[in-house]
């Protein structure tokens, strides 16, 4: 280190700093009178060219005017006036419509422009009647033409044009006999009379005195700085203002070869200037900073946990930090300058010195993802290490080597393995939990068509013992515990399904089939409770692609649910209501049908609604909590959604809804 460094004087200080003032203070005067002097030179370039544009504009008005006054030697209903409007309109693009009126300003005839649409298709002729009045009424009293002012039509594609009549009076012999009425479309005025030229580099538009936009042709380069020159455009009947914008995004703050010489010079002054007082000191404090950032990247080292290596382009270890010669066990001296080094094992130095040589002659990189290997302790012990390799770059930009980050993944290994082990444990009580599911959904089905078939047997006792001749009734119950015990054997195999998760067997079935399927088992519980039980099928109702024994499984168990809330609010009189009835198409044509079951009972009490189909929640004292939440599921893996709604005055009203069939009416 050199010794303490020679400060400047505080005199000498505050001379260089007022000479600096006063060279810093001339450039910045430079600079600001060279920028008033573009701006003002811009400002006039806009000016020139906005009076250019509106001259121009002046002229085609009044070649225009011409081109319309010698239409007056035709007649409305001749073919050649029809063909000279016509080639008015091709020849000038800014009409939209030239109209042949009588004196009560009723049309004549009239021409379109071939480039565009009709403009008055969307609101008529008649939604400009005012401004073609104004216009001919002013005419009529110039005894001249004479314009109306602007007005907005909208148009079939959404967007709308800003237009202007113009009226030209027609007189024979002293006497008014009719109009001529030219529709200029200003957004095409401005870009058929502005040159290509201003549209490129400047925006020109029309007007309003308070400055709102009517009309708009080019598109400048947006910038920080806008000059902007107004030309009033003062015709007979209407006034406008041409207004033209220029941008530019950055200023030219050296508008001529002078004032750039100075600026350099006086920069070179200031440079030269601060570049003697401050050049030792910087080389100084370069010097410091270096050593600051030396010792920091030294101590950030051998604080880090992670093993750090780098290699030269010949494979010969350079450095390694202190966490890595204690992951390895062996000193730092052990290990630099060594190609093969002791801490590969034995049996791997052969593969690794190949694979070694193999990456530095190919030159290619790593990837950043890093990669396993094995290495050894100075103790013989092995342990697994993930390595993370990246070129080493010189200050030139030149590959000078390898930096490793080598990571100790013993850990992690271990924690992998228990983790593994977790997840076995917790798939098999997964699995227990599915079977003890199942269990409880078997127990729960099984529980309607057993009851069922209990109740039929119950009656054919009954009927052998107190009436034998009763053949008739005695083959109709068996016929319908067969039917409930094939019922039971569906049911298992459903749920057992549906416990699988897997696609249910769906089948057409028409919506009056599913509710004769349950109407046995309902009206048996409905006479025990005298509960008055009503189907009704809106008629004409295609079928449902459904599995028909889940979804009766819904539609019986809504049904009991209903019956047992009637029967336990002591129901005046209990009446069950199913019905079957269409919905509107959805998007996509696919048509619904909706199921509900009504019933007047007592209704959900608030703070039940939130929990209805929550899984094992139930009001009831011996009820398990699966029905409602087992239909949910059901109608949800037909598509389809149930829901609950009040029944006024009294009751409630479950609804669910399932896909028609396609290519039936509904």
């Amino acid at each position: 280190m050199s010794g303490p460094r020679r400060r400047p004087s505080w005199r000498r200080l505050s001379l260089w700093g007022l000479l600096g003032g006063l060279v810093l203070a001339l450039l910045a005067t430079l600079v600001w009178l060279a920028a008033r002097y573009e701006a003002s030179q811009a400002q006039s370039n806009v000016e020139r060219d906005g009076a250019d544009a509106l001259s121009d504009i002046r002229s085609a008005l009044t070649r225009n005017v011409q081109d319309l006054q010698a239409l007056q030697a035709g007649h409305p209903s001749s073919e050649a006036w029809q063909q000279q409007a016509d080639q008015l309109l091709r020849v000038n693009r800014e009409w939209v419509r030239i109209e042949w009126r009588g004196p009560r300003l009723e049309i004549l005839a009239a021409a379109e422009t071939p480039y565009r649409p009709p403009v008055f298709a969307r609101l008529g002729r008649a939604n400009a009647q005012a401004e073609v009045q104004q216009a001919c009424a002013t005419g009529r009293r110039l005894s001249s033409h004479a314009y109306a002012r602007s007005h907005f039509v909208p148009q079939l594609d959404g967007l709308g044009l800003e237009l202007m009549e113009l009226c030209v009076p027609q007189v024979s012999a002293g006497q008014l006999t009719g109009y001529l009425v030219a529709t200029y479309s200003l957004g095409e005025l401005l870009a058929a009379r502005i040159g290509p030229q201003l549209g490129r580099s400047q925006e020109v538009s029309f007007t309003e005195a308070d400055g709102t936009r009517l009309a708009m042709h080019g598109l400048a380069r947006r910038g920080s700085r806008v000059f902007t020159a107004l030309q009033l455009l003062d015709l007979p009947g209407s006034t406008m203002v041409l207004r033209m914008d220029s941008w530019r995004s950055q200023p030219d703050l050296f508008p001529n070869v002078l004032t750039a010489l100075v600026t350099v010079m006086s920069i070179a002054l200031v440079t030269v200037m601060f570049m003697l007082g401050h050049d030792t000191r910087r080389r100084l404090q370069v010097e410091e900073d270096l050593a600051d950032a030396l010792a920091f990247r030294k101590a950030m080292e051998d604080s880090l946990v992670t093993g750090l290596r780098a290699r030269d382009l010949q494979g010969r270890t350079t450095y390694v930090n202190p966490a890595f010669c204690e992951m390895v066990g062996f000193s730092a001296e052990a290990l630099l300058g060594q190609s093969e080094p002791p801490y590969w094992p034995p049996e791997l130095r052969e593969e690794y010195s190949r694979r070694q040589t193999v990456r530095l002659a190919a030159g290619t990189t790593p990837p950043r993802a890093g990669f396993e290997s094995v290495f050894m302790r100075q103790d013989g012990t092995r342990f697994p290490v993930l390595i993370i390799e990246a070129p080493l770059i010189n200050a030139l930009g030149l590959q000078t080597g390898w930096m490793s980050a080598v990571l100790d993944i013993s850990e992690q290994r271990r924690v992998e393995e228990l983790s593994r082990a977790s997840q076995e444990r917790l798939q098999a009580t997964a699995r227990l939990a599915t079977v003890g599911e199942m269990a409880s959904l078997l127990s729960h089905e099984l529980n309607q068509p057993l009851a069922a078939i209990a109740s039929y047997a119950t009656g054919s006792l009954n009927l052998l013992q107190h009436e034998p001749a009763a053949a008739d009734d005695l083959r109709l119950a068996l016929s319908r515990i067969a039917e409930q015990a094939d019922r039971a054997g569906r049911v298992i195999k459903s749920v057992h399904d549906f416990v699988r998760r897997r696609v249910q067997a769906r089948e057409l079935v028409a919506p009056p089939a599913l509710l004769e399927a349950i109407m046995p088992l309902v009206n048996l519980q409905a006479r025990k409770l005298g509960v008055r039980v009503e189907s009704r099928v809106a008629p004409g109702l295609p079928p449902v692609l459904c599995d028909r024994t889940m979804v009766e499984q819904v539609l019986l168990n809504l049904a009991r649910n209903a019956m047992q809330a009637m029967d336990e609010a002591s129901a005046a009189q209990p009446s069950l209501l199913l019905q079957v009835r269409a919905t509107a198409a959805a998007e996509g044509g696919q048509r619904w049908l909706e199921f509900s079951v009504t019933d007047v009972g007592p209704g959900i009490a608030d703070e039940v609604k939130a929990q209805l189909f929550t899984p094992f929640f139930t009001t009831k004292a011996e009820g398990m909590g699966l029905g409602l939440s087992l239909c949910r599921t059901v109608v949800e893996q037909h598509g389809g959604a149930l829901a609950f709604e009040s029944n006024l005055p009294r009751g409630t009203i479950f609804r669910f809804t399932l896909p028609a069939a396609p290519g039936n009416p509904t």
